[in-house]
């Protein structure tokens, strides 16, 4: 994130702060992101909301489809991250 300009960044969060609620966020998400780029976004998320639920690599992979570095990257920053324990912590697990 330090090559980004943190101006862009902080457009970027600040857009997202300002989503009131799922439609407006599928809205948004559409304008911004490819279907692929919004695919594996969301396939991350929910991979980390499988891992915070106690699933293995095994049934994550077998159920989101996402390759195993992806998935390891994942499953690092849900150990050691700061954001998907942040915004995923209202999730059930």
């Amino acid at each position: 994130m330090d090559n980004l300009r943190e101006e862009e960044i902080n457009e970027l969060c600040q857009a997202l702060i300002n989503i009131k609620n799922i439609t407006d966020c599928k809205d948004f998400l559409d304008d911004l992101l490819t279907i692929q780029e919004l695919a594996s976004l969301s396939s991350r998320v929910h991979a980390a909301n499988l891992l915070l639920k106690g699933k293995t690599y095994q049934e994550v992979i077998s159920e989101t489809k996402i390759s195993s570095a992806t998935l390891a990257r994942v499953n690092k920053c849900v150990k050691y991250g700061k954001g998907y324990n942040k915004v995923l912590k209202n999730e059930s697990h």
